[in-house]
């Protein structure tokens, strides 16, 4: 592991030099229960976490994890506090970095995450924003790599080019895997973040690859992940969805992967639309250990950025 200096995670790949180290650190974590009770690398710290969209698995994985680390989970919603309304974002930073240890923020824009981060004084972390979602990309690599080596077929994403999407391709380019993504016409990913993947690919040797063609992308696949077709705060967009058409993740689509392919959704899935019951709920799915790996690759990255001489002891322990 490289000594690189990091202090907020914006996006997956302010993590790369680390990024392999701090899964592997989830994954063993996760397994070493009786280690559990005796490590509290958050203990006397306080960690905010500030919610514009509402959330099922951000919320409770990260007020479990933190609070599993010894540490005080403190959540604010956006009817909480005056954050970009009778107060700034950089006046928000300000003050609530003279409270607490680190700041989680789930906006609209990615925009203000930057600009929190940009003011903040104590680790800030991008708990979803439209461009990026890193904590959900570290929980896929995890899942990934409890689960399937990168000689066992590539990664299959079908559906919208969203911030999932990003931050998974990033994730793939860094820890070893290749990935093919089919999106419909004019719905892939965001040139910029694509770009970065690609060059950061070059570099580790694996190869991102767009198609319009579900079968292609899937073809030959270890794993196939989709997301909802159309996002929370889409929803005004509702005649997007007939773009997809083609693009459901059902058994005659995931016949062209390898048979022993992993099937992937962030969750909440909108069952009958973007995936079939009969694929989410097959012996094939691991959607569930996808969630509970929220949870445990949020403690790993809590740790490194809140207490790293904490994360480096347990690394080091034999």
């Amino acid at each position: 592991m490289k000594s690189v200096d990091v202090r907020n995670l914006l996006s997956i790949d302010d993590l790369e030099d680390n990024f392999v180290d701090i899964l592997d650190w989830a994954i063993r974590y996760k397994n070493e229960t009786d280690y559990h009770l005796d490590f509290s690398p958050l203990s006397g710290m306080a960690v905010g976490s500030i919610y514009e969209k509402p959330s099922t698995r951000t919320r409770v994985s990260f007020e479990v994890g933190i609070t599993k680390l010894g540490g005080q989970p403190l959540t604010l919603s956006k009817n909480d506090i005056q954050l970009g309304s009778s107060e700034s974002v950089s006046d928000t930073a300000e003050v609530l970095s003279r409270y607490l240890d680190c700041i989680t923020y789930r906006c609209f824009g990615h925009e203000s995450v930057t600009e929190l981060a940009k003011h903040s004084s104590v680790p800030v972390i991008n708990a979803l924003s439209d461009l990026h979602h890193p904590c959900q990309a570290a929980a896929d690599l995890m899942t990934i790599r409890e689960k399937r080596k990168p000689d066992q077929g590539h990664i299959a994403w079908v559906g919208d080019g969203n911030n999932v999407l990003h931050d998974l391709m990033l994730a793939a380019a860094m820890s070893g895997y290749d990935l093919v993504y089919a999106t419909p016409e004019g719905m892939g990913p965001d040139q910029s973040v694509l770009e970065r993947a690609r060059r950061m690919g070059k570099k580790y040797g694996t190869k991102i690859t767009g198609t319009r063609d579900p079968i292609k992308a899937v073809s030959g696949s270890g794993v196939v992940y989709t997301d909802v077709f159309i996002s929370m705060g889409e929803e005004h967009l509702s005649d997007k969805i007939k773009s997809f058409d083609g693009f459901q993740v059902n058994s005659t689509l995931t016949s062209h992967a390898r048979p022993d392919y992993i099937f992937m959704h962030c969750l909440p899935a909108h069952r009958g639309d973007e995936v079939t019951d009969s694929v989410i709920d097959s012996p094939n799915s691991v959607v569930f250990d996808q969630a509970e790996n929220r949870m445990w690759a949020q403690m790993s990255i809590l740790t490194f950025l809140c207490n790293h001489q904490a994360w480096m002891t347990y690394r080091d322990l034999v």
